[in-house]
């Protein structure tokens, strides 16, 4: 096929190859960095498809200036990046990549979970700085997994993928979404709570909504207020559904035993107040980082790009009344 397609940013070598073999005019943004906003508005003028990453913002200025794009094909499960109600207007097909990270970050989060509990990172800091010089009783004392209470906000792939492996850990599951997961609670024997009661009952509260505007900050300083004291909070979602400030604030005063996030407010800038606190687990948005997530996003994103362009309805479309 002879349109023209900008990947915005290097993605794994099996998607490009894909790519290529589908289309004579690809081009993908030649360094490992963000694309620039100047860089991005430059490449659509130009391109039919475009295969863009959840750090690249596909507003209406973006929209505008790719007069000839088709399908816009998003290198991610969420595309809060992109505005689709803009791009259906326009006519554009948007897809994304469902399905394939859920295993990945759903094993992340349990590295996440260990990590604060038990203050792996702390531990590891203390250690490289030489200051382990012997076992002691109550040297970096953590808490205990087994048999705790787990509270999980939003029961879709990933929340139902983390109660999956909670059930192993002998765990009371609470969970709270838009709508019930019978799948979830005939399984796993997890409790249908509100969310209020979630925050109140649980050890340990992880988050898997997508963001939208009624998930903006969805835990802020009166919901942080909520938890338990020995309680921990661990954030895989999307960084806006937390308020970094007021989470600063609850873990400096000791509200919360501890957290661990891997998405935040202003990716890559992190709230300041949190870098300074030994009781929380940063991590640079790398749940989904596998080999093999990685290779399927783009192998999926690639898949969409070449149904859209063959007249066919891509596997992944988020925007079908397009097609209409």
């Amino acid at each position: 096929m002879k349109e023209r397609i900008f990947v915005s940013r290097r993605i794994p070598d099996p998607g490009l190859d894909l790519l290529r073999e589908n289309f004579s005019g690809l081009e993908v943004f030649p360094e490992d960095r963000p694309v620039s906003r100047e860089e991005l508005l430059a490449a659509v003028h130009q391109c039919d498809g475009l295969l863009c990453l959840l750090t690249d913002t596909i507003d209406r200025e973006v929209l505008q200036a790719a007069a000839g794009i088709k399908i816009i094909a998003n290198y991610a499960v969420g595309y809060n990046n992109i505005d689709v109600a803009e791009a259906t207007r326009r006519k554009i097909m948007v897809t994304n990549t469902p399905g394939v990270l859920t295993d990945a970050t759903a094993d992340f989060t349990w590295a996440l979970i260990f990590a604060a509990v038990r203050r792996v990172s702390e531990g590891e800091r203390f250690t490289r700085a030489g200051r382990f010089n012997g076992w002691g009783p109550l040297l970096l004392l953590g808490g205990e997994i087994a048999g705790r209470t787990l509270g999980i906000m939003g029961a879709g792939r990933i929340g139902f993928a983390v109660a999956k492996r909670a059930a192993g850990f002998r765990m009371k599951i609470l969970y709270y979404d838009r709508t019930r997961n019978q799948e979830l609670e005939q399984n796993f024997n997890a409790e249908y709570v509100p969310m209020a009661e979630l925050l109140t009952r649980s050890d340990i509260v992880t988050l898997h909504v997508p963001l939208t505007a009624q998930t903006r900050h969805l835990l802020g300083e009166s919901e942080l207020k909520m938890m338990k004291n020995s309680a921990y909070l661990i954030n895989t979602s999307r960084g806006l559904v937390v308020d970094e400030k007021a989470l600063a604030v609850a873990l400096r005063r000791g509200e919360l035993a501890g957290a661990a996030l891997d998405v935040y407010e202003n990716e890559p800038e992190i709230e300041a107040g949190l870098l300074d606190l030994e009781n929380v687990v940063l991590t640079p948005h790398t749940a989904s980082a596998t080999h093999e997530s990685r290779t399927r996003m783009a192998l999926m994103a690639a898949g969409n790009l070449i149904a859209g362009f063959k007249g066919e309805r891509p596997p992944n479309l988020v925007n079908p009344e397009v097609l209409e």
